[in-house]
């Protein structure tokens, strides 16, 4: 994996590059992944009771759980859950990985990015995200509804902050080298014109939205 692949993007989120075949449970990590668990690059070599192994206790049943789901339905592994470094920190991290095809177009693993959410709550990281919106991204804040939208999708489906659920965007717009503005406008419709939620979901949705009422705080009743 070379250096066009998984990156720092600036000082918010590091992000490292996954590759897992489904023949052999075969993985591959960028440098930058391998760091991301306390290695140094080229003295691991990954695999599946590696990447367990690194699993937080509270969330591996649940990694292992959607590794078996994906070998067996031959889907991506995506995920959101934390992990411990070698010195014993820990990485609260999601996962966002799609299908890999070979060049015939059968599914042979997935593949994917783990970004690092850890420390993004960082006050000085945050006013310096300001700065970069309001001096060199103006276009931005002329289109924040569709941005806005976005995130919320991202905080929706991942269950992460807003300001996380940007700093995603934003990753994603510099890693593909797409305005962040179209890259969320286009998001934005593609979900919306993607296939209905199941019924299930539905029906939750539907109980929060008629019963949310009754959890507002008094005070911002109107």
């Amino acid at each position: 994996m070379g250096g066009a692949m998984a990156s720092v993007v600036g000082e918010y989120l590091t992000v490292g590059e996954f590759r897992f075949w489904f023949v052999g449970q075969r993985w591959e990590w960028s440098d930058e992944l391998v760091r991301m668990h306390g290695y140094q690059p080229g003295s691991v070599q990954p695999t599946t009771e590696l990447v367990l192994a690194h699993k937080h206790p509270d969330d591996r049943a649940h990694v292992q759980e959607l590794l078996d789901q994906a070998l067996q339905s031959q889907t991506s592994f995506s995920s959101r859950h934390r992990f411990l470094d070698t010195a014993g920190n820990v990485h609260d991290a999601i996962v966002v990985a799609d299908r890999m095809l070979d060049d015939n177009g059968a599914v042979v693993g997935t593949e994917g990015y783990y970004i690092d959410l850890t420390g993004v709550f960082d006050e000085a990281r945050d006013e310096t995200r300001q700065e970069v919106l309001d001096e060199t991204l103006p276009e931005l804040l002329e289109s924040r509804a569709v941005i806005e939208q976005a995130k919320g999708m991202l905080m929706a489906v991942y269950r992460i902050s807003a300001d996380q659920a940007f700093r995603v965007l934003r990753w994603r717009s510099q890693e593909t080298n797409v305005k962040l503005r179209a890259l969320a406008k286009q998001l934005v419709g593609e979900v919306v014109a993607a296939a209905p939620v199941s019924s299930t979901v539905q029906n939750q949705f539907d109980h929060l939205l008629l019963t949310v009422h009754h959890r507002v705080p008094a005070e911002s009743a109107s």
